[in-house]
């Protein structure tokens, strides 16, 4: 009897621990087949950008892009096209995007897409040849795209094209990209293929002299001809909103501004409170070449393009912002943290304008290491710094880039297997709330869009560094996750965070950013203190200085054209001062600054009228 009763808790532990092990083995199994159910977001927009193959045969480059995005809202579910992508993607919530391989396409490469809803159908358009046929589907799921017949066909050709459908009905088309011609409208006849009625009208341009934003180059610095490119048009009101992107998509200033009118054929008048969506720094800078959507509670979020230009000028992510417009009318894009964790559409906030969750960055420039040798290979790029119309390369690849918030640097691994580790020391106990991994494409000679793309590797913790807990286990995980955020189910207490390489699909583990998420123990930042700005002779630029804090991780400045709607900011680490450069001639402005560390945000400065 007691053997057979020993027999029967054997067998017990036996099943017991075999189910424990199934059930684990499931959870990670089911992992990448499951939609995330985060409440949060950090941008670039973790979806699994295209490979571009266009310039394959004349340089062999490898490089992932996404830019330019349309974006609309077509039955309570969101479709974002994407320049040269193969396809777009589809959400419900703006947190799983699901990418689309369409049934049918019929222009080459899709360009800068225009993507309209009208009469219960997604109606696109975006041949770079400059002219070509206007696509729609009542199944933009399925992809089953169909020709209307219509195909647009203006006179020097269509760049950036934008489709915009009245509340009348009428449909008008707004387009150009150039440093030379303005942005362009003109009205389509919907009832007999979308054939112009009348000649295009030249509606602005950009002027540089007067609007300081609108300057060419890194920090608005070069002499080169600005573009102007990307129109997009959102009605609010009854007041007719004209966006569009200047001075270059490659720079960290790239930015999104606004003309405003009464009807959709103008005339528009400059908006005083430009840019709406600026974003020079921080770890991903550029906010250019957008659109705003609506969601379904009735929000409006603005998408952009973010820069790179590592491996190519036109390297390129997409950022996701929450948008609106104040009492007055005025529009707003707030890109305040804008690379940290903020709150996703469904998620409830006390205004939609501030979503930023407050988790503060642990990681960084933090005592880092790795057992992995460093590569010795030269990089294989594009590069037209030369020209002007590039940033330099940064060509040290060693760990420290790999948490200096730069995404233009990046760590580069001489190999690639499951024995690599890289391990984050945060010096003291950290809350962890979330993690980033954001990988780069070193060297890599893949294009189009494989199905086989997939990066795996667990996320540990510890608080001596001895004792270690799995927190994210993507080991077996089988998405494309190039710029993969996971917020932890249950924050930790960590004072060391350790990334353990299992696979990705290049040929070298490359990462531009390890990023911890989270709160710290200690003390917030003093509040800024003796804040002096003085306007330059050139009005466009103002000098900004305070007093450095010790404790702080870095500032942000904002600034705006009235007191209450301090809609423009900018992130910098470690030293305090900034020079402005974006401001508009002949414009009053008010700005103040904060400081931040791993615990917080401090009050902020007084605020300092501008004249």
């Amino acid at each position: 009897m007691k053997y057979v009763f020993t027999c029967l808790i054997t067998v017990l532990f036996f099943f017991s621990c075999n189910k424990e092990k199934k059930n684990n083995e499931a959870q990670i199994a089911t992992l990448s087949e499951t939609k995330k159910s985060f409440k949060t977001y950090c941008n670039p927009i973790d979806i699994d950008y295209s490979y571009m193959s266009h310039y394959r045969a004349k340089n062999k480059v490898s490089y992932r892009s996404g830019a330019d995005p349309a974006v609309v809202n077509f039955k309570g579910k969101y479709f974002m096209f994407v320049t040269r992508s193969h396809g777009y993607w589809m959400s419900d919530d703006m947190s799983n995007w699901t990418f689309i391989k369409p049934q049918s396409w019929y222009f080459n490469g899709c360009n800068a897409p225009a993507a309209v809803v009208k009469d219960g159908k997604i109606l696109v358009y975006g041949d770079p040849s400059g002219s070509g046929a206007v696509i729609e589907t009542d199944n933009p799921e399925l992809g089953d795209w169909k020709t209307n017949y219509a195909v647009l066909d203006i006179p020097g050709g269509i760049q950036d094209p934008d489709l915009f459908v009245d509340d009348d009905g009428k449909v008008y088309l707004y387009e150009e990209s150039s440093n030379l011609w303005p942005i362009r409208v003109v009205e389509l006849d919907a009832d007999n293929y979308y054939i112009p009625k009348g000649d295009e009208k030249d509606l602005f341009t950009l002027h540089p002299d007067a609007h300081g934003w609108e300057r060419f180059g890194q920090d608005h610095r070069s002499d080169l001809a600005p573009y102007i490119e990307g129109p997009w048009m959102v009605k609010h009101d009854s007041i007719y909103y004209l966006e569009y992107g200047a001075p270059g998509t490659q720079w960290n200033v790239y930015a999104d501004g606004v003309y405003t009118s009464k009807s959709p054929l103008g005339p528009f008048e400059y908006a005083p409170y430009n840019p709406i969506s600026y974003k020079p720094g921080g770890f991903l800078k550029g906010a250019g070449h957008g659109s705003t959507v609506k969601d379904i509670n009735g929000n409006y979020w603005h998408y952009s393009t973010m820069a790179i230009s590592v491996n190519y000028k036109f390297e390129r992510r997409i950022g996701m912002y929450p948008a609106g417009f104040e009492d007055d009318g005025q529009m707003y894009v707030n890109t305040a943290y804008g690379d940290y964790p903020h709150y996703l559409p469904d998620t409830k906030v006390e205004q939609h304008k501030e979503r930023f969750t407050g988790w503060m960055l642990l990681s960084y420039n933090k005592p880092v290491k790795t057992n992995s040798p460093l590569v010795k290979k030269d990089i294989n790029v594009v590069d037209e710094s030369e020209s002007g119309f590039m940033q330099k390369q940064i060509k040290e690849f060693d760990i420290s880039k790999i948490n200096d918030e730069e995404i233009r640097s990046y760590w580069v691994s001489q190999s690639n297997n499951d024995s690599i580790y890289v391990e984050i020391d945060l010096e003291s106990k950290m809350n962890v709330k979330a993690i980033q991994i954001n990988f780069q494409d070193f060297n890599s000679d893949i294009f189009g869009r494989p199905d086989n793309l997939k990066q795996q590797f667990v996320i540990q913790s510890s608080l001596d560094g001895k004792t270690w807990n799995s927190v994210v286990d993507y080991s077996e995980n089988t998405k494309d996750m190039p710029h993969a955020y996971i917020e932890l189910k249950d924050a930790v207490d960590a004072r060391y965070i350790r990334y353990n390489h299992v696979y990705c699909s290049n040929n070298y583990l490359s990462i531009s950013e390890f990023r911890v998420f989270g709160k710290g123990y200690g003390d917030v930042p003093h509040k800024p203190s003796n804040l002096k700005i003085t306007r330059q002779a050139d009005r466009r630029n103002a000098d900004l200085e305070w007093d450095k804090d010790n404790s702080a991780t870095g500032y942000v400045v904002y600034w705006g054209i009235a007191k209450g709607k301090l809609n423009l900011s900018v992130l910098m680490y470690d030293k305090p001062n900034y020079e402005l450069r974006a401001l508009n001639n002949n414009q009053s402005y008010y700005m103040q600054v904060e400081s931040f560390n791993e615990n917080g945000i401090s009050e902020k400065s007084n605020i300092i009228f501008v004249e």
